[in-house]
């Protein structure tokens, strides 16, 4: 319900605080010598000037709007004023009685009949542009999503987003990747490639810039990305003025540079550092591990920390792992299968990002993977964590177990691993792929060229395999595969088991069906 998004009032927030809260009041002028801000009520046009020992700006992020002919025609959603708009314009029946000015006006009082759009366009494929997507769908309203990427949702890496792409096309959303939106039409849209999506409504949600107006006109320093730039203890350049939220940048956890987090997780931790720090506390320094969760119809689709695009822009090597294990025990009913990726350096083992996709069980071992990130704990430890174990929650050896099993077995070198994208690189090395699956799993899909020998039938027919060959071993998500894969090193082959199996491998780009 609408009025369970307010969490406070100005009057509950007197009451309970004792907090002088100016609503309707916009702060015009900061000036740092005499330590003072000129405040104007938007509606009289009274001017306040109100004095100050600290001050706190939180201003926020504001809708980044492309200067595209039309876009005037497109609504944003940022806040609940926004929100009222887009079910105003989306469904007026739903809409009830909503805020307009000073007045709350009804549908039912206005002489007109509401009219629903039958087609709605969304501008951008992040995790806003996603969600009001899936939300017209339910409303049984056909949409279309624009998305100048070549994926959606640019935190996860594209083997991993494939199944949330294949996920909205199969749920009616009609996907535009790699293209953008160059004019807005009063009935429809026009993408740079000429093509005119006719449309009712469009929705913008390309991404939101920091709001930085009022410290630009106070002389604050803005940092690399555009923000407000402030120090450990979210001070700004001028030490009696603090900013927290997502006007500021914050330090990134992995090398501490500047990086922008519209986050609400880390802007309510900001929060406690400065009044702790005005209290004369002295508060740890905070970083960013940049931890995500979005729903997407049945699925979540969770991240922490640097996906591959990241780390390969910094010239950081890394390692990848993949697993597609189930939420809990298989012999327990009811198993999903969840998609899991580990990032991590190749020589210290310090993780540095994960991601997960599925239906259940993702946002617990996100969190499990943000937490060892926090603490300390390496790629290869993971299997140490002594997790909860059930057959309905989870498997003796959780999948986060699993992971930290993965990374052990790498960084002992007892085993080798390849990825999906070196699969095309090694055949032309002269490689053999080895699919170790059933006969029924190879007959209804194999990497091409792909020689067939079950795992069950390796130990006599080894004989068969080139001894002078690298041998790439695959099975469906890669634990035949790593079994095959070491008893084929036993026996002195060049073996290499491939890594997340022929699931990943098909979720590729190249290779998505």
């Amino acid at each position: 319900e609408r009025d369970a998004l307010i969490l406070q009032t100005p009057e509950g927030l007197n009451t309970r605080f004792n907090l002088d809260v100016r609503v309707e009041t916009e702060a015009v002028e900061i000036n740092p010598a005499e330590h003072t801000v000129v405040a104007r009520h938007v509606h009289r046009g009274e001017f306040t000037t109100l004095h100050y020992d600290a001050l706190i700006l939180s201003p926020g992020a504001s809708t980044i709007i492309p200067p595209i002919p039309g876009v005037e025609r497109a609504m944003p959603l940022r806040t609940v004023e926004d929100m009222d708009a887009l079910i105003g314009a989306v469904d007026p029946r739903q809409a009830g009685d909503l805020p307009f000015g000073d007045d709350h006006v009804s549908i039912d009082a206005l002489d007109i009949e509401p009219r629903r759009p039958s087609h709605v366009t969304v501008i951008g494929g992040g995790f806003i542009g996603v969600e009001v997507a899936e939300n017209l769908r339910h409303l049984d309203i056909a949409v279309t999503l624009v998305e100048a990427a070549p994926q959606v949702l640019a935190p996860i890496d594209v083997e991993m987003v494939k199944t949330v792409e294949t996920v909205m096309r199969r749920n009616g959303i009609d996907l535009r990747l790699n293209s953008q939106a160059a004019a807005i039409e009063e009935d429809a849209v026009v993408l740079a490639s000429g093509e005119r999506i006719p449309t009712d409504l469009v929705v913008i949600a390309i991404g939101v810039r920091p709001d930085t107006a009022l410290a630009k006109q106070a002389g604050l320093e803005l940092g690399p990305r555009g923000g407000i730039k402030v120090d450990e203890f979210l001070r700004t350049s001028q030490p009696a003025i603090y900013a927290v939220g997502d006007a500021v940048e914050k330090a990134d956890a992995i090398d501490g540079s500047a990086a922008l987090v519209p986050l609400a997780n880390i802007a309510n931790r900001q929060g406690r550092v400065v009044a702790d720090h005005i209290a004369g506390l002295t508060p740890r320094p905070l970083r960013a591990q940049v931890t995500a969760i979005v729903k997407v119809f049945d699925l979540a689709v969770a991240s922490t920390g640097w996906n591959e695009r990241r780390l390969q822009a910094a010239g950081r090597r890394y390692l990848a792992i993949h697993t597609h294990p189930g939420q809990h025990a298989g012999y327990y009913p009811g198993q999903a299968l969840m998609s899991l990726k580990l990032l991590f350096d190749p020589e210290t083992f310090e993780i540095l990002g994960a991601q997960a996709v599925g239906t259940d069980g993702v946002d617990k071992r996100i969190d499990v993977i943000a937490t060892a990130m926090r603490g300390g704990i390496t790629a290869p430890e993971l299997m140490d964590l002594e997790l909860a174990y059930a057959p309905p929650f989870s498997s003796a050896k959780d999948p986060v177990n699993m992971l930290g099993y993965i990374a052990d077995n790498i960084a002992s070198g007892s085993t080798r691993v390849a990825q999906w994208s070196d699969v095309d690189a090694l055949r032309e090395q002269g490689a053999i792929i080895l699919d170790v699956r059933t006969s029924y799993e190879f007959s209804r899909s194999a990497i091409p060229g792909a020689l067939h020998i079950p795992i069950d039938d390796l130990r006599h027919r080894f004989v068969e395999l080139p001894r002078d060959a690298t041998l790439l071993v695959y099975c469906q998500v890669g634990h035949r595969g790593h079994t095959a894969t070491m008893y084929l090193r036993g026996m002195g082959f060049d073996a290499v088991n491939l890594d997340g199996g022929i699931k990943t491998w098909a979720s590729s780009p190249a290779n998505a069906r």
